[in-house]
């Protein structure tokens, strides 16, 4: 008998507690699921939205993705607080330093995946993520990216020059009514990489509520095309269900749709 999959939805995979060490001496925590009897056909690297403003690992699209694509698409996912972030999973060391030290995290999340012989290793950002992303995921282990709800608030133009010259694929997921960049003026600042792919997402926010479906499959479709898309949203097998309770005072308000100010915006004000 079909079940619908809801968003406490728990399908099948095999989950582990994991923690990361970055190269300047700090314990991040995070967690890595894996389809449950077969190898991943590729690996997605999550990178959460700010944390001062909510965003974490358990931020909905990523805990959506965990839950439900290693039984759905094949994919191995792995989620991961930045340094100083706190989840239920617990608290990273460090502090939160403006996507400057951070940069050692992404660091340390791809060698991770790297370390486990995940294979063919995508890094999916998600706001301030996609500044993480963009600032310090071009490494040779990463195949691709996508971007969901990219500010280009920390990035800058030498950033986006790294990408071009790689070829690496690029996908930014844009929003129809984002807070910060709609897809109109991210056509423009993309084209400096001749390769992205800017895909404007109509009815969409910033903060993907009740759009997270749309996300997971706009990110399988590059990370495995061999998986038909749309996403099945029933399942016929065991399912367990997770509690979202915690979250339910950060879900909707995860960044307060307030702008904060980039580095070049704190100098110009």
């Amino acid at each position: 008998m079909s079940t619908p999959i809801r968003a406490s939805s728990i399908l099948p995979g095999r989950r582990e507690d994991i923690e990361l060490h970055t190269a300047d001496g700090l314990t991040l925590v995070g967690e890595l699921a894996r389809p449950l009897d077969r190898a991943p056909a590729g690996t997605l690297v999550c990178l959460h939205p700010l944390p001062t403003h909510g965003g974490m690992m358990d931020s909905h699209v990523f805990r959506k993705a965990a839950w439900r694509l290693p039984a759905l698409a094949d994919l191995a996912v792995l989620r991961f607080n930045t340094r100083g972030t706190s989840s239920v999973r617990g608290t990273s060391e460090g502090a939160f330093d403006g996507a400057v030290g951070e940069r050692f995290d992404v660091a340390a999340a791809i060698e991770y995946a790297e370390f486990q012989e995940l294979p063919n290793i995508w890094l999916v950002g998600w706001s301030f993520g996609t500044d993480l992303a963009l600032k310090y995921g071009c490494d040779p282990a990463v195949a691709g990216a996508v971007l969901l709800s990219p500010p280009l608030r920390f990035s800058e133009p030498a950033d986006l020059a790294v990408w071009a010259e790689s070829g690496k694929p690029l996908t930014a997921l844009v929003p129809e009514f984002d807070d910060y960049l709609r897809p109109e003026e991210a056509r423009q600042r993309f084209a400096a990489v001749p390769q992205a792919e800017v895909v404007g997402v109509p009815g969409a926010k910033h903060l993907w509520v009740g759009d997270a479906e749309t996300a997971l499959d706009e990110i399988v479709r590059r990370v495995n095309p061999a998986v038909p898309v749309p996403l099945p949203t029933t399942w016929d097998g065991p399912m367990e269900t997770g509690d979202v309770s915690a979250y339910a005072d950060r879900t909707v308000a995860a960044f307060a749709d307030t702008p904060v100010p980039g580095p070049q915006q704190r100098r110009a004000g």
